[in-house]
């Protein structure tokens, strides 16, 4: 499975700012990769987890913007579309696959 998060915070001062820095911080301490600008995602083992992901993150969120979370399954996340640009080298290399070799 994955877990989208999805938002749009605001950064007209310098408090909207220290917010952003602190919730993207947060994603990333997580495990979570970001897909694109304000657009991360996480591999999760089942609907439990991401579930307790989302418990996380709403403890977590600013005063002000908009979040937004999606569980989708990793078929659904194979079937996304690029229409332009390529995936990134992250992308190709983390997967739901349990063994990497390089």
């Amino acid at each position: 499975m994955r877990l989208l998060i999805m938002f749009d915070l605001p950064m007209n001062d310098n408090l909207e700012k220290r917010e952003y820095r602190e919730f993207r911080h947060f994603l990333i301490e997580n495990g979570f990769l970001m897909l694109q600008y304000s657009v991360y995602t996480r591999i999760c083992t089942n609907q439990a987890m991401a579930e307790n992901y989302i418990k996380k993150i709403e403890k977590c969120i600013p005063t002000d913007g908009a979040i937004r979370g999606l569980i989708i399954t990793e078929k659904q996340y194979e079937k996304m579309k690029i229409f332009l640009g390529k995936k990134s080298k992250q992308e190709n290399i983390i997967t739901d696959k349990k063994l990497i070799i390089f």
